[in-house]
């Protein structure tokens, strides 16, 4: 029986997971949306909501909490947009701050793949190139 036994595995080794983890809600947060596989999906977004919750009290206890999750150099710019932008965006929502979207099967292997991403909050601008705004324009002569 597997009770009190929460969480997946993801057949990595504790410290593995763990960085994992890290590395998914850092990308999360800078980008506002991720696609990844289903199950790391869903153990992303046990990792991501308490850190959003976190950042929503804005207190100096909360942001050394968040900074304990997300160590380093990384982790200090993470937190900074997540207490500067996110969680402003986030002030009125009581919780759920995480949508996943299934997409299907990935080609090769047929795993599950899903897009995590970030509720009210806009994806982060894509580098844009003014080749592609020119060329979809012709002129009549």
């Amino acid at each position: 029986m597997r009770h009190l036994k929460r969480g997946r595995k993801l057949n990595r080794t504790a410290s593995h997971r763990k960085a994992l983890m890290r590395n998914l809600a850092s990308s999360l947060i800078i980008h506002k949306r991720i696609q990844t596989t289903d199950a790391k999906a869903k153990e992303l977004r046990t990792f991501v909501e308490p850190l959003i919750t976190f950042a929503k009290q804005g207190t100096l206890h909360a942001r050394r909490q968040v900074l304990k999750a997300l160590p380093g150099k990384q982790g200090q710019l993470v937190t900074a947009i997540l207490f500067n932008e996110i969680a402003p965006q986030m002030a009125d929502r009581p919780g759920g701050y995480t949508r996943i979207i299934k997409l299907g099967n990935r080609t090769n292997d047929r795993a599950l793949v899903s897009m995590v991403e970030l509720v009210d909050v806009a994806p982060a601008p894509a580098e844009s190139t003014e080749e592609g705004t020119k060329a979809g324009k012709k002129s009549k002569k």
